[in-house]
Order: structure tokens, then C-alpha cells, then sequence
């Protein structure tokens, strides 16, 4: 009887890892996604494309998209509806025109800077969307390092406000997902956003899939790919570099949970970030199969009391860095100036097969020895040399200066 009480025990904490491990990423069964069928082509006529393309998109029906099949295409903000995608094919760009105007809600703040950074809408916005994308080998380009339509200065470079309360950038997004299901991008190049590429709020379902992200690593809250309040999302084979966070995981007005992050490469940026907005938590998140490459953060978890909430159930594996300042970077105290009563808590992050190929600072910390960070380490190598900070942290398991190579080699659509 106590050899069976044994072995029921057993199969119940196999079960419980099982279901452990399968939890901790997408939920779906997620697969390389197919292009649909168009229902119209559209060609580049040299003047605005607003009108066109958003009748185009308007009349297409559900479950086809419309295709921009070549030339440059210029246009102002463009909604995506229910059920339909945008097609951009190899031979065209889609441009954003570069007029704080066409973006404004209605506050004339848009292309200002002010306390909060809300006054434009996106250039691409899908809201209450149900299976609608974009698609196609061509470009995206939200034009961010041009001189803004009436104005002295490109969306990047509005000059420095000495005024603290006032010094956000009013910038539009380049594409938008709000409260929307089943959102697939695919194999789209993005570039030059004015401000994030890709963000989503409240969004159940999306895949970003082998698209690629290029833009100088100067252009300021250039964010790759930030699922932000936003559940069963994967972002796979994808090429990121950018002037931010390459991707960055959120929580602002909802839980961020069952995200996979897979076989990607990431060259400038700040890197593989979860917050620092994380007040509704981040759970279940998988980030594997990763190089980073000359971006300044690696594996960075940030948050402070102003922002924070609970991170947890978050695997890290097969990750190789290059050229990266700071290989992991666990943080509570993001933005020293920023408090409140909102404590982060950082348990349950696992590294596992971690290679760093060049000295770096590793950084924990924590706020207090009562809720410490709590991460395990597994098979991790670093580079000699490198230099370990650690405040209020429990860090179990093995790591080892013994890395060695000089290159990581390319995951992601390369």
C-alpha cells in the first residue's frame, strides 16, 4: 500500500509539472500562419492614399485582404475592420504621412509634448477585431526621423522640455490592437515608428510571426512588439531592432499571461523586457531559443512602486548574448523618482541553458529581504570577468564564468 501511495504521489506531481510547464506560454496551438486571399489590388498613385485604401478595407470581405501590390504608398491613419486584413506586398512600401494633424484626437496635442503623450491616435489602429491582420513582404514606415508637416522637427526629435511635467512626446503609434481576438501579423517589415511599432491592449489571441522590426537605435520609445494587458500571444521568428524595448511585456489595466517569446533575434534595443507597468500582473511566459546581439539590456524584468504587481511563472531557455551591457537585469527600483504604494513582486523567473559570450553586469534588485527576488539558475555561462550585483535576492541553483565562442549564431527570420 505505501509503495502505491508512492507511486500515486509521484503521477500526481508529474501531472502537476506537466501542466505547469504547458501553462507557462501560449495556450494555442499556434503554427506559421498562411496569407489570404485578396479581394482588391491596389497600385501607388503619387498623392494620398488615405481615401482609397480605408474604402478598400471597408468594402473587402471578411476573411481576405486587401493588397497594396506595388509602389510607394503615402497615407494618414487607417483602421483595419473585423474579420479583414491589409496585404502589403514585396514590391510596396506603405508610408505614414508625416502631419500631427491627420493623428490629433481632437486635443491639438498631437506633435507637442505634454504631462501624458496621449494625443495621437495610431497609423494603423484594429479595435474589436476578430481575426484581422497584416500580411505581406513589403514595408511599413512611419516616416519618424522626418521633419513633421508644419513644423521645424521629425516626431524624434522634439526638442528636450527642461519641465519635467511636461517633457512627454505626443507621437502616434505605428500599429495599434485594441480589446481585439485572433490578430495575426506576418512576415511585414516596420520601420521608423514615431513612436511603438507594435502594441496591443486587451487583446486575446495574437501571433506576430517572421516579421522584422529596423530602426536606429537612437529613435527614442521605439518599442518592437509590447503585448500590453494581453493573453495567449506568440512572437516568433522575428528580427527586432529598435531604439527602445524590443519587446516588452505590460500589464496596465489588465493581466499579461500565456505569452511565448520564440526563436527570435534581437540586435539594438534595450532588449527582452516585462514591464515596468506590471500593477495587473505577468505570469506564465515563456522566452526561448533568443539572440541578443549589441542590445544594451538582456533578460530585464523592471518595475518600482509606482507600477508594480506580480511577475511570475517566467522561463527562460536557450538565450545566447553578445555585446550586451547587461545580461540580465532584475529590477524593483526602475526609475528611482517614480514611488507609490504598489510593490513588485519578482518570483518563479527560471534561466536555463544561458549563454554570455562577453562581460556584462548581472544585476538583482530587489526591495526587501521579506519579498525578495526569487530566481533559479540552470545551466548558465558567463563570460569572465563579468560583474554581479546583488540586493534583496534569492538566487538558487549554478552559473559558471566559463563561457566561451564569439558568436551566437541567428534565430528569428534570418
Amino acid at each position: 500500500m505505501l509503495e502505491q501511495y508512492y507511486i500515486w504521489c509521484l503521477a500526481v506531481v508529474t501531472i502537476w509539472l506537466q501542466v505547469h510547464v504547458v501553462s507557462a506560454r501560449d495556450l494555442r496551438i499556434v503554427t506559421e500562419p498562411k496569407t489570404p486571399q485578396s479581394c482588391t489590388a491596389l497600385k501607388a498613385t503619387s498623392g494620398d492614399e488615405t481615401k482609397n485604401i480605408q474604402n478598400a478595407l471597408d468594402s473587402c470581405t471578411r476573411g481576405k485582404a486587401v493588397e497594396l501590390s506595388s509602389g510607394t504608398f503615402y497615407s494618414g491613419p487607417l483602421t483595419i475592420p473585423s474579420g479583414v486584413s491589409l496585404l502589403v506586398g514585396s514590391g510596396a512600401t506603405l508610408k505614414a504621412l508625416p502631419d500631427p494633424t491627420l493623428y490629433d484626437l481632437a486635443s491639438k496635442t498631437c506633435g507637442t509634448q505634454d504631462q501624458y503623450g496621449v494625443g495621437c491616435k495610431a497609423f494603423i489602429t484594429m479595435h474589436g477585431a476578430t481575426g484581422s491582420g497584416i500580411y505581406g513582404k513589403g514595408t511599413i514606415d512611419g516616416q519618424g526621423g522626418e521633419e513633421m508637416t508644419g513644423k521645424n522637427e521629425a516626431w524624434w526629435k522634439m526638442p528636450a522640455n527642461t519641465n519635467a511635467k511636461v517633457n512627454v512626446r505626443n507621437a502616434p503609434r505605428l500599429i495599434q490592437i485594441n480589446d481585439s481576438i485572433d490578430i495575426i501579423l506576418y512576415q511585414i517589415t516596420l520601420k521608423n515608428s514615431p513612436l511603438y511599432h507594435i502594441a496591443t491592449s486587451e487583446t486575446y489571441g495574437l501571433t506576430v510571426w517572421g516579421i522584422t522590426i529596423d530602426t536606429p537605435s537612437s529613435a527614442p520609445n521605439t518599442d518592437g512588439v509590447d503585448p500590453m494587458g494581453s493573453q495567449n500571444v506568440t512572437i516568433a521568428h522575428c528580427s527586432i531592432s529598435t531604439g527602445d524595448d524590443n519587446v516588452a511585456i505590460k500589464a496596465i489595466t489588465a493581466p499579461s499571461r500565456h505569452i511565448s517569446v520564440l526563436n527570435n533575434h534581437f540586435g539594438t534595443g534595450h532588449g527582452m523586457s516585462i514591464g515596468s507597468e506590471i500593477t495587473y500582473g505577468a505570469s506564465d511566459i515563456t522566452v526561448s531559443g533568443l539572440t541578443l546581439d549589441g542590445t544594451t539590456n538582456g533578460l530585464r524584468i523592471k518595475s518600482n512602486t509606482f507600477r508594480g504587481g506580480l511577475v511570475t511563472g517566467v522561463t527562460y531557455s536557450d538565450v545566447c548574448m553578445r555585446s550586451v551591457k547587461n545580461p540580465i537585469l532584475l529590477n524593483m527600483e526602475y526609475g528611482s523618482n517614480i514611488v507609490g504604494n504598489l510593490t513588485p513582486e519578482f518570483r518563479n523567473i527560471t534561466f536555463t541553458n544561458v549563454k554570455v559570450l562577453t562581460s556584462g553586469t548581472f544585476t538583482f534588485d530587489g526591495l526587501s529581504d521579506s519579498k525578495p527576488i526569487e530566481a533559479t539558475m540552470k545551466d548558465v555561462h558567463i563570460k569572465k570577468g563579468s560583474k554581479w550585483i546583488s540586493k534583496h535576492a534569492k538566487i538558487s541553483g549554478t552559473w559558471a564564468e566559463d563561457a566561451t565562442g564569439r558568436v551566437c549564431g541567428t534565430t528569428g527570420n534570418e
